[in-house]
């Protein structure tokens, strides 16, 4: 997989392993599936080959990754942290601060 660096970095997570010799590799999109899915046969060739079991399988399941807002103004960059920290709203309050 050398000469497929994007099929190479989806393959590079590591898979769940179900209680059928299922293996569950969860990716995130379905471009990585569609890749997969024209590899699949040869790899699963190669992995029951590799590991002396024809029972191996392979399944994918789709994740969504979840982001998080990026914070840009200084009034969400305080409200984040005032958040995290209430003892920064009183200190604003406190030295009468504005912005």
């Amino acid at each position: 997989m050398e000469d497929r660096p994007s099929i190479k970095a989806t393959l590079s997570a590591v898979p769940k392993i179900l209680e059928d010799f299922s293996l569950l590799l969860e990716i995130d999109n379905r471009i990585q599936d569609e890749m997969l899915a024209e590899i699949r046969p040869e790899l699963v060739s190669y992995l029951r080959k590799e590991l002396r079991n024809s029972n191996i399988n392979l399944k994918t399941v789709i994740t969504e990754i979840k982001r998080e807002k990026i914070i840009y103004s200084d009034v969400e960059r305080y409200q984040a942290m005032a958040s995290k920290n209430p003892n920064l709203a009183l200190l604003k309050q406190t030295l009468n601060l504005d912005f």
